[in-house]
């Protein structure tokens, strides 16, 4: 299993949105210019986003992209799932069917009727990631960065943003 750096260039470019002001949106050129990310490649993590309402764009020569909602309110796992889509990691193919013994119309009937235990083990795995991921919101990302960064590195980062004539 493995996701899509999208989910990653996602990530680390949102944090970039929560210090924006309300009346403020950060382009595409701007976060791809910081990042170092393929621009074609970050508007379409951005249009998925906004489909997912995670931001909102704003059109225009002036617009770009804000924040839809509160950084608390944004998990990893919705930036996942915006990006990746829903579709459960592990797809069970029910090959259990298939097996010599349910060529037994008794024997089929009884495994046809019971759960792939397989697939349970997998899912309850899922549904841990998955958990974990909605317990990590921007705001935990905001904090550990100011954590583990240098405040003069979060200070230019700030400024970067706040002055649009970098791209």
């Amino acid at each position: 299993m493995q996701y899509s750096i999208g989910v990653e260039y996602g990530l680390h470019c949102l944090i970039y949105l929560i210090d924006t002001p309300p009346d403020s949106t950060i382009g595409i050129k701007e976060l791809s210019a910081f990042q170092g990310v393929p621009e074609t490649y970050l508007s379409k993590i951005f249009s998925k986003l906004t489909k997912a309402g995670i931001v909102s764009s704003v059109p225009g020569v002036k617009g770009g992209y804000k924040l839809a909602k509160s950084p608390s309110d944004i998990s990893f796992w919705d930036v996942v799932e915006a990006v990746e889509g829903a579709t459960p990691i592990f797809q069970c193919k029910n090959i259990k069917n298939n097996s010599y013994l349910c060529r037994d119309e008794d024997y089929a009937a009884c495994t046809l009727a019971s759960p792939c235990v397989i697939n349970l083990a997998m899912l309850e795995a899922e549904e841990s990631m998955r958990n974990v991921l909605r317990n990590k919101s921007l705001t935990w990302l905001n904090e550990e960065l100011d954590r583990v960064l240098t405040p003069q590195s979060r200070k230019d980062t700030r400024e970067y943003f706040a002055n649009s004539n970098h791209v």
